[in-house]
């Protein structure tokens, strides 16, 4: 009987060459990473990931393992996004600007009228503007961050600008106006309702004990989101398109994808993003600073490529984005646990960054060589 493979030209089914899913070598590097950390801190007489305190039942220490959850939740929620962006082979830098201005117009409306039983001085607005539902808040802010999105969308689809070029310009404009909102003053004292949002226990039953004490809200938020769009990049005809634009854009605009609209509404999601993040960190934080969001662009960015999502679009997933949102908390709290000055770290991440981006480059190039 014939050994040729038919209907493949000749080629034959090697499963010695079958490729192991990115995701697995993005989890080694993170499994690798927890036990140099966990070393490290066993010659110093502590453990990094385990309870070495008497009179404690558990097992593993959950106050760091809570806390290295918290650090990344903010600025991972906006990598979602940025994932997305990067998919459909596009980029965005305004987010961490996006960010800033919608706290700024967030807390404007989630301000109380009383502040130890006197008038707001923080106030931006008049009495119409004090102790409103809390709802209202997070509608403008999530709407702020969707229209900074939708502006980076249209100018983008519709002018053919560079990616890069417009949302630098978003990002300089959005920074802009977060200064110029309350002439560089922060918005302070939000209602308590506002304030509960990150820092009471309001999702605390949904995190299954996972998230072991209050103000883990943005934690909960960012799984929850995580998995809602694992779901639509892996299942459904959103995902599909994303995945179709960013590896060929031309085919997909010939089979019947209308492109332009699709990035449209990917950078409407990714700014949507941005903007629950910033309803999180200044409810977390109880007020907004024109400066918040700094480099979390950035940050974003790293988060993504290092979970393997190529920088050439097509190829990358929502979940190697949590683990390499996953990986940068464990290189900050690692050196934080073996009291590694804060300027090496950024060092560390730099070259961790660089180092993602080559090993993309020579998986292209092993794949392109067959």
């Amino acid at each position: 009987m014939s050994q040729e493979a038919h209907g493949l030209g000749g080629l034959k089914y090697d499963p010695a060459r079958r490729a192991r899913a990115p995701e697995w070598n993005v989890f080694l590097a993170l499994v690798i990473m927890v036990v140099v950390f966990e070393g490290l801190n066993r010659l110093q007489g502590g453990s990094f990931l385990f309870n070495m305190r008497d009179g404690v039942d558990s097992l593993f220490n959950m106050q760091r393992l809570d806390i290295m959850m918290l650090q990344v939740a903010i600025v991972g929620i906006i990598a979602l996004g940025v994932t997305q962006v990067i998919i459909i082979g596009g980029i965005d830098l305004s987010s961490g600007s996006v960010v800033g201005v919608t706290a700024m117009v967030a807390m404007s409306f989630a301000q109380t009228a009383l502040v130890n039983g006197n008038p707001n001085p923080k106030a931006i607005f008049g009495a119409w503007a004090m102790d409103l539902p809390v709802l209202v808040p997070i509608v403008i802010g999530l709407a702020c961050g969707a229209f900074a999105g939708l502006i980076n969308g249209l100018l983008i689809a519709y002018t053919r600008i560079p990616p890069f070029i417009a949302t630098l310009g978003m990002m300089v404009a959005a920074r802009g106006a977060s200064r110029w909102w309350s002439n560089g003053q922060p918005v302070s004292f939000p209602t308590e309702s506002y304030g509960a949002l990150s820092n009471g226990d309001v999702l605390g039953s949904l995190s299954f004990g996972l998230l072991s004490w209050k103000g883990q809200n943005p934690a909960v938020v960012f799984i929850l989101l995580a998995l809602l769009f694992w779901v639509l990049m892996s299942f459904t005809l959103y995902g599909k398109r994303t995945y179709a634009i960013g590896s060929n854009e031309a085919a997909a605009r010939m089979s019947g994808i209308n492109t332009d609209r699709h990035k449209v509404l990917v950078y409407s999601i990714a700014g949507l993003l941005a903007g629950v993040s910033a309803v999180l960190l200044t409810s977390k934080n109880l007020t907004a600073q024109a400066g918040m969001g700094m480099m979390y662009e950035l940050d974003a960015i790293a988060m993504a490529v290092i979970g393997g999502v190529s920088l050439t679009g097509g190829r990358g997933s929502i979940l190697g984005t949590v683990l390499g949102a996953m990986i940068f908390s464990v290189i900050i709290s690692g050196f934080t646990s073996i009291q590694l000055d804060a300027y090496y770290q950024e060092m560390v991440k730099g070259v961790i960054i660089v180092g993602a981006v080559v090993l993309d480059q020579w998986r292209q190039g092993k794949r392109a060589r067959g």
